[in-house]
C-alpha cells in the first residue's frame, strides 16, 4: 500500500514514516524542498506540486503539515499558523477530489488545544470546543480538514497532546535546565499536561489508518494525564536532579507573551475513543515513559 505523508520531516513525522516503511508500505513524504529533506531511507521525498499524482491510487494520506506554533504570537505569526494549516488541508483536499482512485482514509493532525484551558474538567472527544488562540486555531484546522475530505474518504482528526521524545518536541527543550539543576514546574504547577510517548502516538496513528472504526476526533494522549508539578517532579526523579525551581507565571508571560498559554494552560484530556476501540498503550505511566526515553542512548 502507498501512503502519502505531508509534514513528515519533523521528529514525529520521521518516526511515523519509519514505522510505515517497517510495515512494508511505500511512503512518499511531501516537502517544500525534496532535494534537502531528511527522510528515512526507503521513503521518497516529493514536492507539493507532485501531491496529486502521489495521492491518486494511494491507500492513505497523513497530513501533519503546518507552521510551528512554538513562536511568539504576533499578528503575522498567528496568520501564518492558521493559514498554513488551512492551505495544507485545502491542497490535500484538492488532490483527494481529483484522484481517480481515492485513498480510503485521511488522518489529519489536530491538538487537544481544541478544548482550551479547562482546569480540572475531564475532556473526551464528546467535550465541546474551548476558547483562546489555541482553540480557535484547532477548530479552524479541523473545519478545513472536514471541508477538504470528499465523500467516501474516512477522516480521522488526531488531537495530540504533548509528544514525549528525547530528540524533539517539548521534552527536548526541558532537558537542559533540569540537567543543570534548574528545573521545576512552570506557573502554578496545577495545570494539566496531556502527554503521550512518541511510540504510542505512532502506534495509535497506525491503528487509525488501518482500523475503519477510527473516525472523527480521537484524543491522542496517554490515559494518565499529570499536572505540571507532577511532571516536573517525575522528570527530576528520572534525571536524578532537583526539580524545585518554579518559573512564575508573570515571568513566563513577560518572556513569551501570549504564547505562554502553551505552558500555562492545560487540558485534562483522556483517550476515550481509543480506549473504547481496545487500543493498548505501552506507556500509560509517565515515569515508565520517561525512563524508556532517557535511561538509554538517544535513537534519533
Amino acid at each position: 500500500m502507498k501512503i502519502v505523508v505531508t509534514g513528515g520531516t519533523g521528529f514525529l513525522g520521521r518516526r511515523l514514516v519509519a514505522a510505515l516503511l517497517g510495515r512494508g508500505r511505500e511512503v512518499s513524504v511531501v516537502t517544500r524542498d525534496p532535494s534537502r529533506a531528511r527522510v528515512p531511507a526507503g521513503a521518497r521525498a516529493i514536492s507539493w506540486s507532485d501531491l496529486p499524482r502521489a495521492v491518486d491510487g494511494a491507500g492513505a494520506v497523513v497530513n501533519l503539515a503546518g507552521e510551528t506554533i512554538a513562536q511568539r504570537w504576533t499578528a503575522a505569526a498567528k496568520d501564518r499558523i492558521v493559514g498554513s494549516r488551512a492551505e495544507a488541508a485545502e491542497r490535500v483536499g484538492t488532490a483527494l477530489r481529483t484522484a481517480k482512485a481515492r485513498p480510503a482514509v485521511l488522518l489529519n493532525a489536530s491538538a487537544v488545544g481544541f478544548y482550551g484551558n479547562r482546569d480540572d474538567e475531564e475532556l473526551t472527544e464528546a467535550s465541546g470546543a474551548g476558547t483562546g488562540f489555541l482553540a480557535e486555531t484547532t477548530i479552524a484546522w479541523e473545519e478545513a480538514a472536514r471541508r477538504a475530505t470528499p465523500d467516501g474518504v474516512r477522516l480521522v482528526l488526531a488531537r495530540t497532546g504533548i509528544v514525549l521524545g528525547e530528540e524533539g518536541g517539548a521534552l527536548a527543550k526541558m532537558l537542559l535546565p533540569f540537567r543543570l539543576g534548574a528545573g521545576g514546574p512552570l506557573g502554578s504547577g496545577r495545570q494539566w499536561m496531556p502527554w503521550i510517548h512518541r511510540d504510542d502516538l505512532v502506534a495509535l496513528f497506525l491503528a487509525a489508518l488501518e482500523d475503519p472504526r477510527y473516525e472523527g476526533a480521537v484524543n491522542a494522549v496517554s490515559p494518565a494525564p499529570v499536572t505540571m508539578r507532577e511532571f516536573a517532579a517525575t522528570l527530576g526523579r528520572v534525571l536524578r536532579r532537583p526539580a524545585f525551581a518554579p518559573a512564575p507565571a508573570f515571568a513566563i508571560r513577560a518572556a513569551m507573551g501570549e504564547m505562554a498559554a502553551l505552558v500555562l494552560d492545560g487540558q485534562k484530556a483522556l483517550p476515550a475513543r481509543a480506549a473504547s476501540l481496545g487500543f493498548r498503550f505501552r506507556f500509560g505511566n509517565l515515569e515508565a515513559a520517561l525512563r524508556d526515553l532517557l535511561d538509554r542512548p538517544s535513537a534519533a
